[in-house]
């Protein structure tokens, strides 16, 4: 794919799929998700909904590429319930309070999906999705992105996000792998 409007125009002839939007913070993936979505009808599940609760940060996991993440419950609640076309019944995980929800969130099966989010591609994800695009962005665009974004947390995001993300797309080579848009 050369830009998102051949995206766009290669998924729209598909019946049904599940495409993983993975890529640098900041680079657009949730606005791409949000963009295919309201083009084509699909249901958008995000990776951020799925951090790894409290109760599992340890250090030997949180060292692995990708280790913040909760991909095995991914999987379980919403992967294998789609490959299934089943339902699909999850408590996203807030970040904010590092709780889950206090709702449940329930969707009824969808034939297009997307998975939108840094780590989607985590090696026990990938046979489950038909379709992969990764977006990367020039650093500095990066950096007034998130700096519009999270004027208070840039620095968070330029000492700690950053580099996890960094780690994890070199140790599975991401970039390398997968389909790739150059965001400008």
């Amino acid at each position: 794919m050369k830009n998102v409007n051949e995206l766009i125009t290669y998924l729209q002839e598909k019946e049904s799929f599940v495409l993983a939007i993975d890529g640098m913070c900041a680079s657009g993936k949730t606005t791409l998700a949000k963009r295919i979505s309201e083009e084509l009808d699909c249901i958008v599940f995000h990776i951020d909904d799925f951090y790894l609760p409290k109760d599992k940060r340890t250090q030997t996991r949180l060292k692995q590429p990708a280790g913040h993440i909760d991909y095995e419950r991914f999987e379980e609640t919403v992967l294998k319930p789609i490959s299934n076309k089943q339902e699909v019944h999850y408590q996203p995980y807030l970040c904010s309070t590092m709780t889950y929800s206090s709702t449940i969130t329930s969707i009824a099966y969808h034939p297009r999906i997307i998975i939108e989010g840094s780590y989607s591609l985590y090696p026990t994800l990938l046979p489950y999705y038909t379709d992969i695009i990764t977006l990367r962005i020039k650093s500095e665009l990066q950096k007034e992105r998130l700096l519009k974004r999270n004027p208070n947390r840039i620095n968070q995001f330029l000492e700690k996000w950053i580099p996890l993300e960094e780690y994890y797309f070199s140790y599975y080579q991401i970039f390398d792998n997968h389909p790739t848009l150059f965001i400008e």
